[in-house]
C-alpha cells in the first residue's frame, strides 16, 4: 500500500499500542496490513523490527475482498537512523516515515524537522 496514508484508511483505531518507548525514536516507518485478528500484536514478516500497532474496536468489520483486518503497524529496519546513527538516513527518512510523537488512534502521522532532517537538525542552528 502506498506509503503516504490518510485518516480515512484508519476508521476503526482505538488504540495505539508501542513495543518501545516513542520518545527515544526520531521517526517510525508506518503501513497498513491486512491481519487476522482486530487486537493484540500482529504477525510481523518484515526484516527489521515492529515497535507498535494500533488496534480496532470491537465492531470492526473485515476487508469484504480478503475477509482481514486492516491495522497499522509502525516498524524499523536494520539500516534506519537509530542502529544506523551516521547511515543512509543520518539526514534525511524514508518515504513513510512519521515522528512517532505525532501518532495516534485514526490519524496519520506528521512529518516533523526531527524526523526528516535527524540529529543534525537538533545540533545545527536555525537557517544554517
Amino acid at each position: 500500500m502506498s506509503s503516504m496514508l490518510q485518516d480515512s484508511q484508519l476508521t476503526g483505531e482505538v488504540e495505539v499500542v508501542w513495543l518501545e518507548s516513542p520518545e527515544n525514536l526520531d521517526y517510525v516507518r508506518q503501513a497498513l496490513d491486512k491481519v487476522n485478528s482486530r487486537r493484540g500484536k500482529p504477525r510481523y514478516d518484515r526484516d527489521g523490527r515492529l515497535v507498535g500497532y494500533t488496534n480496532l474496536a470491537p465492531d470492526s468489520e473485515r476487508d469484504p475482498d480478503s475477509g482481514l483486518f486492516t491495522r497499522r503497524t509502525f516498524f524499523l529496519l536494520p539500516h534506519d537512523r537509530d542502529s544506523e546513527p551516521t547511515g543512509d538516513y543520518e539526514v534525511g527518512a524514508p518515504g513513510e516515515a512519521v515522528d512517532p510523537r505525532t501518532i495516534k488512534a485514526g490519524k496519520v502521522g506528521a512529518k516533523t524537522p526531527r524526523s526528516q532532517r535527524g540529529r543534525a537538525a537538533d545540533v545545527a542552528p536555525a537557517g544554517s
